[in-house]
């Protein structure tokens, strides 16, 4: 399988666990918040909607402003809403998959806030399948935080929902070891 098909590949399993985890979530569950001024899953859930939508949005000028969100909050609050952007995204994502040559491999200019306090954003360098990757590793990472509020509220998940692709090749081969 070449990278270009790869990462995309990945982009469409980590929102199709994203469908997934909405499915499988009442409306109740998706919104609460384990604390006051604490995120809830839906909070976590539109984070993540958000950087793909960035990234996918600023294909056509080959620039993404990942602190330029939208941070809509329907899609916290409503799954229905949630389920349609994520439908949305994954039809994006086929399409970006499915043009001639190696789009990933087209340049971007990205800026992201990654300093604190007074710090002005960083713009650097990078391509579209290095941004793809960044997605779907910071969906994992959210993902991971997602599975934890779900335990706390009494839900289970899958038992690789929130987990790497490299540590469950890594738990993969101890399994192979240990045999």
């Amino acid at each position: 399988m070449s990278e270009q098909n790869s990462l995309i590949l990945a982009a469409r399993q980590v929102l199709s666990q994203g469908r997934d985890l909405l499915a499988a979530l009442d409306a109740e569950m998706y919104c609460r918040k384990p604390a006051p001024g604490r995120s809830s899953i839906g909070d976590h859930y539109r984070h993540i909607l958000d950087h793909f939508s960035c990234l996918l949005e600023g294909l056509p000028t080959h620039q993404v402003d990942y602190d330029d969100r939208e941070r809509d909050v329907r899609i916290a609050e409503d799954r229905d809403f949630a389920a349609w952007l994520t439908e949305s995204l994954l039809e994006q994502l086929e399409q970006l998959g499915a043009r001639c040559g190696d789009a990933l491999a087209a340049p971007m200019t990205v800026t992201y806030s990654v300093g604190y306090g007074g710090s002005t954003p960083d713009t650097m360098s990078s391509t579209v399948g290095r941004e793809v990757a960044f997605s779907v590793s910071h969906a994992v990472h959210h993902f991971a935080i997602v599975r934890l509020l779900a335990e706390t509220f009494g839900s289970r998940l899958p038992k690789d929902f929130g987990v790497a692709p490299s540590t469950l090749k890594h738990l993969a081969s101890d399994s192979v070891l240990a045999s």
